[in-house]
């Protein structure tokens, strides 16, 4: 009985025990071993794993038959290495050219596209984004050639973006992978975003991950934000222009304890003076005013493996259009002047919490929830347009491995809830759409070669109906510093046609919604079908780093709501009846032609056709070819007398179809097709220290305008009344100068 008694003692001690080899992974940086955060260790051909913290240390389980070690990380060459004792390892890493990432400035890796990642992704980071006048989001791609940005209107001052020859609703665009900008906000939404509350952004091409939605068809636009541990204590930006644009941002950051930290993001802009160049008798850009103020807070908690981050955020947007003079208190509602008010208030509130077991590295899990209210009153001349949208949002995410880290999953659920009140002239279009769905991910990724994504959600929606969205992503490197990219997926959209096409209320047509019984508007959901191929190359010239991509991506549409500008005295919309497709290719070079100097250039051609009423045709003001170039140079950091920085984008836009008929556009001065227009954009930046610098720039220093942006402005309540064909600049060159101090 003792023994027995002994025995039982002793067992659980035994089963429960397990020997355990710890290490350290690192990697030399200047002749220095630092540590590597994140590398995967694991023994061969088992599921047992783990990966190293932020000091890149590590604990594993070990058994006397485990012999062979892998230690594998992103841009590092995987070693394997024999064991036969528990005893410490210590191990250092050795990048490989070829599995390194394509860095297109090489100094600080301001975009970079990356060779390992299945997915088309392009990383921009704040850097690139203070190489121009970036005051909010979307004036934040100047620099980048694969979105494009012009006006679209010649009133409102709003700047829109395409990508894949598509406008930005065919675009996911999410802030921290959240859904952010869609239903009410898609057509200011860009321009609540101010440019410094930006860490990085992040631009997928084709068909995105299937765990941010269902929705996107062109790609997809991430954002992440400042994190109040990362951003600097005290950072302010001071900004002024030419045209009467002022601009303040203020962020605050404090650490509160241990593990919290909170930031206080303050941003202002105003503009109260009339400018009208052109002398058509309406302003050339709005007078306006915006409040924009978050609250972010960051929990961390390493040692238990938590992690969290926590918005709130207010907005209070104005802008006021129109002609010279026109003084809403009076004319409002009258026909002694054409004006236009936009008064956007909105809420916001969101959270994000991770956890990463510190057990077994590989199983993460978290939840996203986000909740906002958004609410526009407006009007155009004698139009009103009102929206309001309360939304709420849902993410259940969990992550693990199969058999080891080559093989990984994402799985989870998600939900919306959209609420819309929506006022048209005199006719109310409210609704309430609500989604439930489920998605899984599955990724494997051999360590050297081969990188596959392939993933399916299913979802319930109220108006779209059950349906299935699958996505593909492939990489694969045939030979050294390459990467071959294809991918396919679908996705499908309620379409939210007034709010996506605001510009519409800017002119005297006539709304017309041709309806065939579907739950929107009486029209079917949006869906298409895009499918890409990529390919990336790197190499040298001179010894000098170089880069170059050549990517084509197809969408079709297998039902769009068509909006028909073809008919000069009204704007139609309708289901497609026929074919809907888009063609886009790109071709991209970088190169760091010396030391501190580097060089992009950019083709893209479009061929994006749609089947209207009157036939098959070209997108209206969609250009057939653009090219693009960027130079920067920058001096020696830490030379005499601070750093210089200077920087230059030429951007060419070809010819491009207007909508209506050729008698109409030659009665109204224009013939079918615009103009080419070419623009110069620059910027100079003298950094003192680490703690101030100044810039000074020009937007289309060359001075091009386009001549009577506006048709009818002389008779702004006659029936040729129109703002929308905007090709180019509507107004002249615009100057600015600006100072960023930060205290870190």
């Amino acid at each position: 009985m003792k023994k027995i008694l002994i025995l039982l003692l002793i067992l659980p001690l035994v089963v429960f025990s397990q020997e355990k080899i710890s290490g350290k992974i690192t990697e030399t940086i200047n002749m220095k071993e630092e540590p590597l955060g994140g590398a995967n260790v694991y023994w061969l051909n088992t599921s047992l794993g783990a990966v190293t913290d932020f000091e890149g240390n590590f604990e594993i389980s070990y058994k006397p038959e485990y012999k062979k070690l892998v230690i594998s990380f992103i841009g590092y060459k995987t070693d394997t290495i024999s064991v036969d004792s528990p005893k410490r390892i210590t191990h250092s890493l050795k990048s490989t050219s070829d599995l390194d990432e394509v860095s297109i400035t090489a100094r600080q890796k301001a975009s970079s596209r990356s060779f390992l990642q299945s997915q088309n992704v392009i990383n921009v980071s704040s850097g690139e984004l203070l190489k121009a006048a970036c005051c909010n989001l979307a004036e934040s791609f100047e620099t980048n050639p694969s979105i494009d940005v012009n006006f679209s209107d010649a009133i409102s001052g709003t700047k829109q973006i395409k990508m894949l020859g598509l406008t930005s609703p065919y675009i996911m665009i999410t802030t921290e992978n959240i859904p952010s900008i869609r239903g009410a906000s898609q057509a200011y939404g860009l321009s609540f975003i101010p440019g410094t509350w930006v860490e990085s952004i992040q631009i997928t091409k084709g068909a995105g991950s299937v765990v941010n939605g269902y929705e996107s068809i062109a790609g997809q636009i991430n954002a992440e934000l400042q994190k109040p541990t990362t951003d600097d204590r005290l950072f302010v930006n001071a900004y002024g222009s030419g045209d009467g644009r002022l601009e303040l941002n203020t962020h605050l950051n404090t650490k509160v304890t241990d593990r919290w930290s909170t930031g206080l993001y303050l941003h202002g802009n105003m503009r109260d003076t009339d400018f009208d160049k052109n002398g058509d008798s309406f302003l050339d850009a709005p007078l306006m005013k915006q409040i924009n103020v978050m609250n972010r807070w960051q929990y961390t908690d390493q040692e238990n493996g938590y992690v969290g981050f926590f918005n709130i955020r207010f907005l209070n947007d104005e802008k006021q259009s129109g002609q010279i003079g026109f003084d809403p208190k009076i004319d409002r509602g009258t026909a002694n002047a054409w004006g236009s008010e936009i008064k956007t208030r909105s809420f916001d509130a969101s959270g994000k919490f991770g956890f990463v077991n510190p057990d077994l590295p590989w199983r993460t899990g978290g939840v996203q929830v986000a909740y906002s209210h958004h609410d526009q009153e407006s009007y155009f001349g004698l139009r009103d347009y009102n929206i309001e949208q309360n939304s709420v949002y849902l993410n259940l995410m969990y992550n693990s491995i199969i058999s080891d880290s080559r093989h990984k999953i994402k799985t989870g659920i998600d939900g919306t809830y959209d609420s819309y009140k929506e006022l048209v002239l005199t006719e109310n279009f409210d609704r309430t759409e609500k989604s439930a769905g489920a998605f899984f991910e599955y990724n494997f990724d051999n360590l050297n070669d081969l990188n596959i994504s392939l993933g399916i959600r299913g979802d319930v929606h109220n108006m779209l109906g059950a349906f299935l969205t699958p996505r593909m992503h492939m990489r694969y490197t045939p030979w050294e510093k390459s990467a071959i990219r294809i991918s396919a997926g679908r996705g499908k959209r309620s379409a939210n046609i007034f709010a996506e096409n605001q510009k519409l209320f800017a002119s005297s047509r006539n709304i017309n919604i041709i309806a065939n019984g579907g739950k929107n508007y009486g029209l079917d959901p949006e869906i298409a079908w895009n499918y890409g191929i990529s390919y990336m190359q790197g190499f040298n010239i001179f010894k000098r780093k170089a880069d170059i991509t050549f990517d084509f991506y197809r969408t079709d549409f297998q039902n769009q709501i068509v909006v028909d500008w073809e008919n000069p005295y009204e704007i139609s919309f309708y289901n497609l009846d026929g074919e809907s497709y888009s063609n886009s290719f790109q071709a991209e070079f970088n190169y760091n032609i010396f030391k501190q100097f580097d060089l992009r250039l950019a083709y893209k051609y479009y061929d994006v056709e749609t089947t209207y009423m009157s036939g098959k045709k070209e997108n209206p003001l969609t250009p057939t070819h653009r090219f693009f170039a960027n130079a920067s140079y920058e001096t020696k950091p830490g030379s005499k007398g601070g750093t210089w920085k200077f920087d230059t984008t030429f951007n060419y836009t070809g010819e491009q179809r207007f909508a209506s008929n050729e008698l109409y556009l030659n009665t109204i001065g224009l013939s079918e097709f615009s103009p080419s227009v070419s623009t110069v954009n620059a910027q100079v930046t003298k950094v003192f220290s680490s703690n101030f610098e100044i810039y000074v720039g020009g937007e289309n220093i060359t001075n091009v305008k386009q001549n009577n942006p506006i048709i009818g402005a002389e008779n702004p309540f006659g029936s040729n009344f129109d703002t929308t064909y905007v090709y180019g600049p509507i107004f002249g060159s615009s100057y600015y100068a600006g100072l960023r101090y930060r205290l870190n």
